[in-house]
């Protein structure tokens, strides 16, 4: 485990104690990053309100230790798989979406999405030939036009 790495999973363990929850935490290495999977019955706190709770902990980690590694590798944080279901969920959509706008030859539009939802989208949508994908909007959460190739 990298220092980085044991940085992160000291952070969240006094996070998490701080918050009066008791969850182990399991990292998995990644092509793109590394992915902190808090588990255990204290963890579903964190899922409630469709996530927010858990969103909002990502937000922290972000600021805290967004550039923690080298390369352009991303820190995850999840609990009890969560955020794994809901990205495989959106990669569906999307790819649906594309299949969609490339038989219809109509836009579609995904979102409001936050910047890391859109970048699931949009690598998605990149593994379906024939159609293109552009963010549009000028907030935070945008939303993903996805486009058949003209």
């Amino acid at each position: 485990m990298s220092k980085s790495t044991e940085a992160i999973v000291e952070f969240l363990k006094r996070f998490t104690a701080a918050m009066g929850i008791d969850t182990p935490i399991d990292v998995e290495e990644t092509s793109d990053g590394a992915r902190f999977n808090l588990s255990g019955a204290d963890a579903e706190i964190l899922v409630r309100r469709r996530g927010e709770p858990l969103k909002a902990l990502q937000h922290i980690v972000d600021v805290a230790y967004g550039r923690a590694f080298d390369d352009d590798r991303r820190v995850f944080i999840d609990a009890l798989g969560y955020r794994k279901g809901k990205d495989l969920e959106l990669r569906q959509m999307a790819k649906f979406m594309a299949e969609k706008a490339k038989q219809t030859g109509a836009d579609q539009q995904l979102g409001p999405l936050n910047p890391y939802e859109r970048r699931i989208v949009h690598m998605a949508v990149a593994e379906v030939p024939g159609v293109t994908t552009e963010s549009i909007g000028d907030a935070f959460s945008k939303t993903v036009l996805i486009q058949p190739r003209k």
